[in-house]
């Protein structure tokens, strides 16, 4: 069974940075597509950053050239380092991963970004993120 934890959320000023992490546990030796959404009180949840089995990585545009997703293949370890945050950037961050399986979401999360679309059927628990001004 696919299972997905996070860590490394926090509070941090504007300006500030921090780097999440999530453990994949339950897929073997490769990683399918991986990404970060985030959801924030009263806002639609929204696709972040993804990165393919290949190692091409897509960001939405509110983020492009603050976030760098990137993945430790030999540690099934995702992370997402955070640059420049602003208080818009406050959310619950959810690690997310497109594997073969039933997936424990219910449904399909996708991301839209630089042109692609990508389905993810298992998330993590969620990390908080809050930058304040």
């Amino acid at each position: 069974q696919v299972q997905l934890v996070e860590s490394g959320g926090g509070s941090v000023q504007s300006g500030g940075s921090l780097r999440l992490s999530c453990a994949v546990y339950g897929v073997g030796s490769s990683l399918y597509c991986m990404g970060w959404f985030r959801q924030a009180p009263g806002k639609e949840r929204e696709g972040v950053a993804i990165i393919d089995g290949d190692g091409s990585s897509f960001y939405v545009d509110s983020v492009k050239g603050r976030f760098t997703i990137s993945q430790d293949s030999a540690k099934n370890t995702l992370y997402l380092q955070m640059n420049a945050l602003k208080p818009e950037d406050t959310a619950m961050y959810y690690c997310a991963a497109n594997q073969p399986g039933p997936g424990n979401i219910g449904t399909t999360w996708f991301f839209f970004g630089q042109g692609i679309a990508r389905g993810f059927n298992y998330r993590g628990q969620g990390a908080q993120v809050t930058v304040s001004s």
